[in-house]
């Protein structure tokens, strides 16, 4: 077989979302709270129609592995590059899954959120990938 070096396959129809950001700094703990509130029965009733899958929140601590280190120093970066949390939408597209999360009760205090289409092929030197070099 000739090696390749297409773009990946099409969306899998599955899609990691990435909970980023903080709260804004001039909202209320009553707002925060109230934003709360509402987003865990939003996620339940999306995951009971099997619109999305359960994920978990993520700590504060951790890690980031190389080949020269193990930097045990976090959290990492800028504010707007903090991961908080994570699950998984189902949906016919990227769109679909964005205009799905559009709707969350988070938004409007500051949280902001990455979707990305999981692929489940493996990864392979002779196909573009994430890691493949522009």
């Amino acid at each position: 077989m000739t090696p390749s070096h297409e773009d990946p396959p099409a969306d899998s129809g599955e899609y990691l979302v990435l909970s980023r950001g903080q709260w804004d700094a001039d909202a209320t703990p009553e707002a925060i709270q109230s934003a709360i509130d509402a987003f865990y029965p939003w996620l339940e009733a999306h995951i009971a129609a099997g619109r999305m899958k359960t994920g978990e929140r993520l700590a504060r601590a951790g890690a980031t592995v190389s080949r020269k280190a193990v930097l045990m120093d976090g959290p990492y970066g800028e504010s707007k590059e903090l991961v908080g949390g994570y699950w998984f939408v189902l949906a016919d597209s990227l769109a679909a899954a964005g205009a799905l999360l559009s709707t969350s009760p988070t938004l409007a205090h500051g949280l902001f959120y990455e979707v990305r289409p999981l692929e489940f092929e493996r990864a392979s030197a002779w196909r573009r990938g994430n890691e493949t070099p522009d």
